[in-house]
């Protein structure tokens, strides 16, 4: 009895022993097969993080390629509204015009009134503008100084008692600083040419230098260019001195204060 026991105590113990080793060896299998799969998984997981890292990196530049065109865009947008703006047939920029509306509204208004063009405009703005760099500001000189524009010609007219004593050709002290400004605006545009032209009124002159108004008129322009050429460095190149003596009078000369108009540098 004992021998019959100790017989099925050994199969049963070799039946459970071999039923555990097919297991193990089925679960080592699938943990084989899970651990391979695992290792694809990463591998395809790694593989999709440095393609989606390739893609964010690809729509970064894009981006910032987008942001930079944007930029440009706008740039050239503010730059073209402050380029052009086309007002009749005179092309201005924005900035330009509004320092031109600016100009305006401190000239005479009986002034303003007669330009009736975007040019008149301008050349009032530039006259008006002119005037302010080289006078003084004193009543004297608001007289005595008057500034005009004919297309790219600017004539400066000043009146002889800021210049010259009667009669003479020697340019006095107190036009010192009205010649040093004079000068500044010459200097500060290179490709300026300036004539000086002396006027008279048509009172006979005649001393041991002068033979008569003719002489006196050019001697008055030489005397500004020499000034203006030793004294603050216009270069001679730019100098024209001409003389037209009584002959281009801007009034008539039939009274003191007509003639005192026509004398003219």
């Amino acid at each position: 009895m004992k021998k019959l026991i100790l017989f099925f105590v050994a199969i049963a113990t070799l039946t459970v022993s071999c039923v555990s080793k097919k297991k193990y060896v089925e679960l080592q299998n699938d943990l084989f097969r899970t651990e391979a799969t695992l290792a694809e998984t990463r591998s395809e997981k790694e593989a999709v993080e440095a393609e989606k890292q390739i893609l964010e990196d690809r729509m970064g530049r894009i981006q910032a390629r987008v942001d930079e065109y944007n930029a440009r865009i706008n740039s050239l947008r503010t730059e073209n509204d402050a380029m052009f703006s086309l007002d009749g047939k005179t092309p201005m920029s924005t900035n330009t015009k509004q320092k031109l509306n600016a100009t305006l509204a401190k000239v005479n208004p009986e002034e303003l009134a007669n330009a009736k063009t975007m040019e008149d405009s301008v050349n009032l703005a530039i006259s008006y503008n002119l005037k302010k760099s080289i006078s003084d500001g004193s009543t004297e000189q608001d007289e005595d100084i008057s500034i005009s524009v004919d297309k790219t010609v600017v004539m400066i007219n000043v009146s002889d008692r800021l210049l010259f004593n009667t009669g003479s050709y020697q340019v006095s002290r107190n036009a010192d600083g009205l010649l040093k400004k004079l000068a500044d605006v010459i200097n500060a545009e290179p490709s300026v040419e300036v004539m000086i032209e002396g006027h008279t009124d048509p009172r006979s002159i005649q001393t041991g230098v002068l033979q008569d108004n003719w002489d006196l008129s050019v001697k008055r322009a030489t005397s500004i260019v020499r000034i203006l050429e030793k004294k603050y460095s216009v270069s001679p190149d730019k100098l024209i001195a001409a003389g037209r003596s009584s002959y281009v009078p801007l009034v008539d000369n039939d009274s003191a204060e007509n003639m005192a108009k026509n004398r003219r540098t």
